[in-house]
């Protein structure tokens, strides 16, 4: 592991109030705050609350309430929906142009590219780059990559991970046409303002690592470590989401049979550690400290 000597440590877990946390939420949220606890440092709860349309209002106090149940406590919280004014400066500092390609147009063009498309998604082929956008559309802000060779590793699993920003990556949205700032963009923000250092995060963000840290170098600010955790998936080997209806925390919580001890020590045997069947948040701590060699 990257030594790191002298600097304080910050860890965060960021969840999107989108609806009530389920297991697999949960399952990384304690992880994150194992982590950060294990090496001493400070833990964040940052709220990812950019995109207002799928935002429920009540998910930020049932999240909260989640987390306390379990002893998962944090030292400062923040909203990224009042930080727009942080993110609207870095995209500032970055070479973009205005993109008014329509999802269609950009999946008949990706198809048309010889040798398309790159990688596990499509890649913007740059229409909007090279070609007059059309000014009777709302435009999205694209960023302009550079030709790097971008390589990331995985301090969990020890994995590297290389892309071709031109190839693989293409010009990401920053700005979406509605007004919504991207995600990749804010939390690269986000993380560099609040001295994050180590990011445990689920295994479905890895793939996205390369264009994070590429904008962390294009803004100049310093790239922290990355733990990609796996994703706990339900008895078919599928992955638990809310959108799939997993089972809400919050209904476990409140339905009085079981208790925060119990739903830790099944966390924790779903990740192959041996555990009592009730535990405390505390007592998982040398568990994680051997798995993730601090």
């Amino acid at each position: 592991m990257p030594e790191l000597a002298g600097e304080r440590r910050v860890g965060r877990y960021a969840p999107s109030p989108t609806g009530a946390l389920h297991l697999g939420n949960i399952r990384t949220a304690l992880l994150a705050w194992l982590h950060s606890r294990a090496l001493g440092g400070q833990h964040l709860l940052r709220f990812e609350d950019l995109d207002t349309g799928r935002v429920r209002p009540w998910a930020y106090d049932v999240t909260r309430r989640d987390l306390e149940w379990l002893g998962l406590d944090w030292d400062a919280e923040y909203r990224q929906s009042e930080r727009l004014e942080h993110y609207a400066a870095a995209a500032a500092r970055l070479d973009t142009y205005p993109c008014t390609c329509t999802r269609r147009e950009i999946q008949a063009a990706v198809q048309d590219a010889a040798g398309a498309p790159h990688g596990t998604e499509p890649v913007y082929p740059g229409t909007c780059r090279t070609h007059p956008h059309d000014p009777q559309r709302p435009a999205a802000w694209r960023w302009r990559v550079p030709d790097w060779h971008i390589c990331v590793q995985d301090s969990l699993s020890g994995e590297t991970l290389c892309q071709s920003l031109p190839a693989e990556v293409g010009d990401p949205v920053l700005h979406r046409n509605d007004g919504v700032y991207a995600y990749h963009l804010a939390v690269v923000v986000d993380d560099a303002a609040m001295g994050v250092t180590d990011v445990v995060r689920g295994a479905d963000l890895w793939p996205a690592t390369p264009r994070q840290a590429a904008l962390q170098q294009a803004l100049g600010f310093p790239r922290p470590q990355y733990w990609h955790v796996p994703l706990m998936t339900d008895y078919r080997g599928e992955r638990l989401a809310k959108r799939g209806g997993a089972p809400a925390l919050r209904d476990l919580r409140d339905g009085g049979t079981v208790t925060p001890g119990r739903v830790l020590a099944e966390l924790a045997r779903s990740l192959g550690w041996a555990v009592p069947a009730e535990v405390t948040a505390p007592e998982l701590l040398s568990l994680w400290r051997e798995q993730a060699r601090l």
